[in-house]
């Protein structure tokens, strides 16, 4: 799919479900059934039932689409996969307030670690140097199991060879890493089949015994940076200057360097974005959080993927995220699954490179959002008044009922069930006298 002709949908949370459907269709290129992969009993029984065991039905989450990024000088529609109000809208904000300049991402190669551990070494320093010996030999050895792969500018591209103990329960203890250049694949399959394969040999070079072999899921050879700029007119709400959220903002993600508490649920925001497409476009998400939050540690103080400061011209903010994301636009669930399938159309995605980018790229703007929101009127505001309109609907809330039980519930600060049954109680009843003759 070519990139939409603009990612701007202004009001577009205003139109109904089958009128967005319409525009997206029109901008994305899709054809007229192009959302059947995302409708009910579009992932069937039996395609589930191949994908995972003990399949008893099939589960859904909300499919949505954040509008306004421009990744890379490209617009592009964000798909989202998540079941917590106010991310969808809150990234689009974000992404319409760094519109002037977008985002703009590097990435490194794609290239994943496979460990293969060797234990009870009886001199470990002499097996760890034979290991290095032997290095080139090994990683021809792996580049002649994945021909195909290093036809194509990838496979294995590096051998080295860790200490990790001395001595103790297990003996002298080596770990080897296989760095594997993945492509467009996220790669587990691959790099786990390749440390099996090679497992008994580097074991018998470093005079030890086989232990595990598979890969590793701190991937911090496969990294996305993003950056983007935001204006201070851009920052500014109705109750707040730009400059004072500028400040707010910056003195927030200090806070995150200093503190590893805090730090947690800065970077929770931001996998609230890098989830979301993770999760709609099919990839293994617990593996990215793993990474994540393993890389935010390496200092050996936990901290933000992502930092905020002030621009040296005093006008605006500059934000930088950095963080492993092993991600495949070839393999996995995307084979069998639709709605993954329609995901990568939507957003352009055909390469894993792309991919991380657009993921990076949703986790620094749902960072920002964030960030502003408690720079400014509070985390909750927001939040609560799309909570609501899910009370209302729960409640049992339909049309324009939905909007005006949850418009009372969140003037009043009062958000829960039982409040909203009274209030849609009451309208209802108010608007069946008025029709009363």
């Amino acid at each position: 799919m070519a990139s939409p002709r603009t990612s701007r949908l202004t009001g577009f949370y205003k139109l109904g479900v089958l009128e967005r459907r319409r525009r997206l269709l029109e901008l994305a290129g899709l054809p007229a059934d192009g959302f059947a992969a995302v409708d009910p009993g579009a992932l069937t029984l039996d395609v589930a039932d191949g994908m995972i065991e003990n399949v008893v039905g099939t589960y859904a989450l909300p499919f949505s689409v954040a509008a306004n990024f421009i990744v890379d000088d490209i617009e592009t529609l964000i798909p989202m996969a998540i079941e917590e109000p106010s991310v969808v809208a809150a990234s689009s904000n974000a992404a319409r307030m760094a519109r002037p300049r977008g985002f703009t991402t590097t990435l490194t190669a794609p290239v994943m670690i496979g460990q293969i551990q060797v234990t009870h070494i009886a001199d470990v320093e002499a097996g760890a140097a034979a290991l290095r010996g032997a290095a080139t030999e090994l990683l021809a050895e792996a580049r002649r199991l994945v021909p195909r792969l290093a036809e194509r500018g990838g496979g294995p591209v590096a051998f080295d060879v860790r200490i990790l103990a001395r001595e103790g329960v297990d003996g002298g203890v080596a770990v080897a890493h296989l760095h594997v250049d993945c492509r467009d694949a996220m790669g587990a399959n691959l790099v786990n089949t390749l440390c099996e394969a090679l497992a008994e040999r580097v074991a018998r070079i470093a005079g030890g015994r086989a232990g595990l072999r598979i890969l590793s899921n701190l991937t911090d050879g496969r990294t996305v940076t993003v950056r983007c700029t935001i204006d201070d007119a851009m920052l500014a709400s109705a109750d707040a200057a730009g400059p004072d959220v500028r400040r707010a903002i910056a003195a927030a993600s200090r806070f995150a360097e200093l503190d590893p508490y805090r730090a947690a649920t800065h970077n929770k925001g931001i996998m609230n974005g890098v989830d979301a497409v993770l999760v709609a476009t099919g990839q293994d998400w617990r593996a990215v959080e793993a990474g994540a939050h393993a890389y935010a540690s390496l200092s050996g103080t936990y901290g933000p993927l992502a930092v905020w400061k002030e621009r040296p011209s005093g006008d605006g903010l500059e934000g930088v995220l950095t963080m492993p994301l092993a991600v495949g636009t070839v393999g996995g669930a995307l084979h069998v699954h639709p709605g993954a399938r329609l995901a990568l159309e939507l957003a352009g995605a055909h390469s894993a490179d792309r991919l991380a980018a657009l993921c990076g790229a949703a986790g620094l703007a749902t960072n920002l959002a964030a960030l502003r929101a408690l720079a400014t009127e509070g985390i909750q505001r927001g939040h609560m008044a799309l909570h609501a309109r899910g009370l209302a609907r729960a409640a049992g809330a339909t049309g324009d009922l939905v909007d005006r039980v949850a418009a009372e519930l969140a003037a009043t600060g009062d958000v829960k069930v039982d409040r909203a049954r009274e209030v849609l109680a009451r309208l209802a009843g108010a608007a069946v006298v008025k029709e009363t003759p």
